[in-house]
This record gives structure tokens, sequence and C-alpha cells, in this order.
């Protein structure tokens, strides 16, 4: 028989880590560490590359990188009583890896070096590194240790490896960015792996926004029989303390889950607020139109960034209808934010003279449509640049798809929280938010209304769009499920429907390639994630 061993107190560090502030990641996960100790932990872990932020993309490529990253790693070693596992990456033998350090009392004792490099979605990782060979294996207060990172976990050979070393407890650093539902998938993921290899695991997310990306949390404590001992919060910077006990964790409560609308609200959320904070914007502006799109932004960012750092302008032409001006003031008044009305018929007129020479006697067709939303981008980008306020876009994932958005108007701005989210989502989301106590923050006759880009008289999206339920599910099925044309319409939509369509995604990337960056929640966002070539001869459905 074996003595029991003594309990292990450890910390999961769940927090924001800036890409390329080394310097001040050091000095963050120094202080963190020494107050861990201080309360009795005796290993904390960081997440994936916490050292120079997820993901760095080419600032790896930056000849100063490791002088950098070891002038950054000073104030971690001078941490003494904690054992340290730090992200970060190594350059060795000119070859460049995402590695794991474990540093104790001024030493390095050891490098682990991530096995499994994804190269998918989001993820560009063999651009940058070299897989690592070898496990790593130590005990620390009388526990055997391993180290996995992110997508290590996700493979079977890492964790077996480790699992023929008797190790007892897997420590697996992780920068996972959100895809909505992912949570559920990584707790069932890392049930199936402890319980497989009866072996406690104690997995540590990034959280907070970068760029299109949102890292969610959500760490977990995963004991052998499979049982979750602990899960952080999502979306919350957290300290997660940890007691293995003869190799099981100490159960805990667990943060709760969330719902699909809590979860995509607060990940628009957490976006917003670290894309502005990180650019150095004094605020945000956006153009408030009455609609839908708009509705839901200004919610978004009043709770991203508080009412006092949130601007609106409503910029009423003659096609505005009157109750677009009284429920735009409405809800500006409700949620507290700055708010002007600035008409922009001088701006038209202004333009409509200056093209009278080159249009001649041309009937008014979407040019002139156009110049309306552009006369507002630029009202809305001359206001950016001289008040330091970054302009939101509200454009949502169908009128991306489809290219029903104009360049340099309604599309023109910094950051876009609705670039990955249909229209029927918007409706939703919107119902959802003026469910929650403090609501409703959008006016009900905003919900309520058909959608319109009030372009000309009487004008609403469904003169030139599909019903949005049915224009929805046609995109989703190509867009998030790769179907084809003949594949679409043996699911019973109408093939004139579909191939009509079908041509406005493919013939509008060009938009997309010009718009602003957005909060990604799906597998298949406009960005990184969905690369199609501007100029191309494939066609469905011709």
């Amino acid at each position: 028989m074996t003595s029991p061993q003594a309990p292990l107190s450890l910390v999961l560090s769940q927090h924001p880590y800036r890409v390329g502030d080394l310097a001040g990641n050091g000095q963050l996960m120094a202080r963190q560490a020494a107050a861990a100790c201080a309360q009795g932990a005796r290993i904390i872990v960081f997440p994936e590359l916490a050292l120079c932020g997820y993901p760095p993309e080419d600032l790896l490529l930056r000849p100063s990188l490791m002088q950098r990253v070891e002038s950054a790693l000073e104030p971690l070693l001078a941490v003494s009583g904690i054992l340290c596992v730090v992200g970060l990456p190594v350059v060795h033998d000119q070859q460049r890896y995402n590695a794991a350090a474990v540093i104790l009392d001024g030493r390095i004792l050891g490098l682990y070096c991530k096995q499994s490099l994804p190269n998918y979605g989001v993820f560009d990782e063999r651009r940058y590194f070299e897989p690592g060979q070898q496990s790593l294996v130590l005990t620390w207060q009388g526990v055997r240790l391993g180290i996995l990172i992110c997508e290590d976990i996700w493979l079977e050979q890492p964790i077996a490896r480790l699992a023929e070393q008797q190790v007892q407890l897997v420590l697996c650093l992780n920068a996972s960015p959100l895809e909505m539902g992912k949570q559920q998938t990584r707790e069932a993921l890392l049930q199936k792996q402890a319980q497989t290899h009866q072996l406690a695991i104690a997995y540590v997310n990034l959280v907070g926004g970068q760029d299109d990306l949102v890292f969610d949390g959500g760490s977990l404590a995963v004991n052998p029989d499979g049982q979750l001992a602990a899960r952080a919060p999502r979306f919350e910077p957290a300290m997660l303390p940890l007691t293995l006990a003869d190799g099981r964790f100490m159960a805990q409560s667990l943060a709760p889950a969330l719902s699909a609308e809590a979860e995509t609200w607060q990940a628009m959320v957490s976006a917003i607020r670290d894309y502005v904070g990180g650019s150095g914007f004094k605020g945000v502006l956006l153009g408030l139109s009455g609609g839908i799109d708009s509705a839901v932004t200004l919610a978004l960012a009043v709770d991203a960034l508080g009412a006092s750092q949130v601007n609106a302008v409503m910029m009423p032409y003659h096609y505005t209808a009157g109750i677009s001006i009284e429920d735009a003031e409405n809800q500006a008044r409700r949620l507290g934010v700055g708010f002007a009305i600035s008409p922009i018929e001088p701006a038209v007129q202004a333009f409509n003279v200056m093209l009278k020479p080159y249009f001649g006697d041309r009937p008014a067709d979407a040019t002139e449509e156009n110049l309306q939303a552009r006369s507002r981008g630029v009202l809305l980008m001359a206001l950016s640049n001289k008040l330091g306020y970054l302009v939101l876009t509200t454009g949502n994932k169908s009128e991306m798809a489809v290219g029903y958005a104009t360049l340099y108007g309604d599309m023109a701005g910094g950051y876009a929280p609705l670039k990955d989210l249909y229209k029927t989502e918007v409706f939703a989301l919107a119902r959802w938010r003026n469910a929650q106590p403090d609501g409703p923050v959008i006016p009900p006759r905003v919900i309520s209304r058909p959608p319109s880009a009030e372009l000309r008289p009487d004008q609403t999206d469904q003169d030139s769009l599909p019903p949005y339920p049915e224009l929805d599910a046609i995109l989703r099925g190509y867009i998030e499920q790769d179907l084809s044309f003949e594949a679409l319409c043996e699911l019973g939509f109408d093939a004139s429907t579909v191939k009509r369509v079908l041509q406005l995604v493919d013939r509008n990337e060009y938009k997309r390639r010009q718009s602003a960056p957005g909060v990604k929640l799906t597998a298949r966002a406009f960005g990184r994630e969905r690369r199609y070539p501007l100029v191309n001869g494939w066609r469905e459905g011709s």
C-alpha cells in the first residue's frame, strides 16, 4: 500500500494577455504567480503563448523575438516557491516552437513543445512552428505531471504517451477561441480523455477579445472518472484555485453554463470592449437608423463600454420614416448615450450637383441610393477622425453574404459586431436582450417592423431579397455546410431563388474582403476562416 499524498494546491490563470506586449505580460504573470504562492498554491498554469499573447501571427517572425522573450521571462524567474508553467514561443536550432516552460526558483526545469499544430479555420500554426516530438513529465510535490498544449488534447497519441509514463495530472495550456456551443464540446472531450486514460486534467483557457477572435475562458478541472470538478466563469478573468488529493480534484461549485443567447451576447460584448480598449479609442460612434441592426449594435456597445463612451447619430433623408427617427431617439434616451440628429440632404444634394455633368439624363438607380449611404459614411468617419471615436458598422452576416451593403457607405467603420450573425439571429437576440431584467433596451416597434434600408419610397429588404428565414436557411447551407446548388434544391428550396442567392454570395467576395473585422461566432465566419479568390470562374447552378 502507498501512503496518501499531501494535497497539492494549484491555480489556473484565466486572464487576457495582450498580443505583442511581452514585457507587460511577463510582469503581470509574475505578480499573479507571487499572489498565488502567497495564498498557498504550489503550481500556477498560464494559457498557451501567454507571454506573447495569442495569436501573435507574424510578430513571431520579427528578428528580436527571442530577445524580447528572454527579457519578459526575467520577472517570472525572480518568483520563488511556486512552479510556473508558462506558454511562450521558443527558437532552437533555427526552428520555432509553440512551447511551455516549467520555471521554478529562477531555473527553467524543462520545455515542452506542442506536438499537434492546427492548420485549419483560423489556425495557421504550421506557418510559424515546427511540431515537438517529445513528452515532458516531471514530479512535483509527489505528483507526476505531464504537459499538453491545446490541440494536443484533441488527439489520442499525446495524452496516451503521458498515460504510458504513469502521469497522474495533465496540465493543458490553451488559447481556444469561441465557436458557439464549443464549451460543451470541450467538456465532453476532456471528460472522455480523463476517463479513458484514468488521469486528472487541469485545462486553462485564455479569455478576452483579440481582433476578430474571442477567447471565452471556461477553464476546467476533470477527475480520472470523467467528472467535472471545477469550471471557471466564461468571458471573465479568473484565478481558478484547485486542490488535488490522491489523484483527484476536490469538487467545488461550477460556474453556471450559459444559454446560446447569453453566450452570443457576452462574446460580442467582450470583443467590442477589448477591441476598442486595445485600439486606444475614447469610445464608439454609430449610425442609429431606427432599424434592428443598429439598435442591437447600440445595446451591445453600451453593455460593453458604458453609456458615457457611446455616441449615436441619426442621419435622416427624404425616405426616412418619422417612426424611425422616433425609435432612434427613444432608444438613445433610454440607454443614456450621446445622440444627435444630422440630416444628410445637404451632402447628397452636393454630390448630385457635382455628378450631374457625368450622369446627364440617365434615370436614377442604385447609384443615387448608394450616395445616401456614402454621405452617412463620410459624416461618421469625419466625426471619428475629429473626436477620436471608433465607428461601429451595423451590417449582419446575411447582408455581408449577399452584398446587401454599400462599400464606403454603411460598410464604413472600424469594427462590425454583427458580422457573423444572420438577420434572423439578430431579431432573436434583440428579443432575448429585451427580456433581461434591465430591459427592454430596444424599442419593441424596431423588432416588429419589416426591415428597410429606407433609401427609396416604401422600401423593404424583401423587395430585393427572399424573406430572411428562407434566405438565412439557404445561406447556412451554402456557407456553413458547403452544400451545392443541387443539394440545396433537394432540400426543397426553389431553384431560381437558390441560384440567385448563390450568385449574390459568389460575386460579392470583393465587398467582404474590404469589410471591417467583426466577431467570430461560427466555424465559417467571413474573414480568415473563409477565404475565396476575388476573381474566379467557379459557379454554382450555372
